[in-house]
């Protein structure tokens, strides 16, 4: 067995009546070799270190750069008077994604989900959301494992492309957790990747934190769009498996300056060279 398409998981998942994340559970027993309950306690794990570094988050920390830290707080701050545009749910997605990515940055522990430089979009919808309705932990560990197939099955066919590929997990880690079906999961996932489709990666100074840090609030931001989108029965034209396999296309063709070289983009600008140029050595 083995997560390369969407398109099989939702099949089989119809032909043996099991949902989605049983197959991702399944797929983790048989290519770790390991228990039922072992494979459960190590996700449980993974969701209680998200939720560690939620809690320890302060806000007074800052990376080794100087470029990173704090705005998490600033944000929390912002929201608390009440002034806010998105209202208190996507206040504390946004808080959620910028604290969890600065975290990363100042070097604590975060959950790369899939990556480290992305580490904040699926506790940015998943953390507020479980806040708000309550979800068992059963039903959190499930949309753990579909967001899990779903990376899987991006990075079997195409590239973790960081915050698009982590926005397409949140998606449909989302639409899981609202009792969606397979067929809205993948339309989720399909519409997250299809929005952030051709994203540069262009770190200043090779560092993942600008312009790194923010785009984990777009990633949140995208996933509930996308999630809710789906749920409301809007579909996306373009098979997910079709839209993964264009992603990857997109990226075997983007220029090698804008693949995370630090060739282009935001860190060929003066000021990206000019925070390159200040960087401590060794900071790079």
């Amino acid at each position: 067995m083995a997560l390369d398409s969407m398109k099989e998981i939702f099949e089989r998942s119809a032909r043996e009546n099991i949902p989605f994340w049983e197959i991702v559970l399944q797929y983790d027993m048989e290519e770790r070799q390991v228990s039922r309950q072992a494979s459960m306690a190590k996700m449980l794990s993974t969701w209680q270190a998200i939720q560690d570094a939620a809690d320890s988050y302060t806000g007074t920390q800052r990376s080794v750069s100087g470029l990173v830290g704090g705005d998490g707080l600033k944000m929390r701050l912002y929201a608390r008077r009440g002034e806010s545009i998105g209202g208190e749910f996507m206040d504390e997605v946004i808080v959620q994604a910028i604290s969890m990515a600065e975290s990363n940055a100042c070097m604590r522990r975060i959950v790369a989900a899939p990556t480290a430089g992305s580490c904040g979009v699926v506790p940015a919808v998943l953390l507020p959301l479980c806040e708000r309705e309550h979800y068992t932990q059963h039903e959190l560990l499930e949309a753990l494992y579909v967001a899990s197939g779903i990376g899987a099955v991006i990075a079997y066919r195409a590239s973790i492309s960081e915050i698009g590929t982590a926005s397409a997990m949140a998606a449909g880690a989302l639409v899981s957790l609202r009792g969606g079906t397979n067929e809205q999961i993948g339309h989720a996932v399909a519409m997250a990747l299809k929005n952030l489709m051709g994203l540069v990666c262009d770190p200043v100074a090779g560092l993942v934190e600008v312009p790194c840090v923010k785009r984990n609030v777009i990633g949140a931001v995208n996933a509930i769009s996308a999630a809710d989108m789906a749920l409301a029965g809007i579909e996306s034209r373009i098979p997910v498996d079709e839209v993964i396999d264009a992603m990857g296309e997109v990226g075997r063709r983007m220029p090698v300056e804008f693949r995370e070289t630090a060739l282009g983009g935001l860190a060929a600008t003066p000021t990206g060279k000019a925070v390159k140029e200040r960087m401590p050595h060794g900071a790079q």
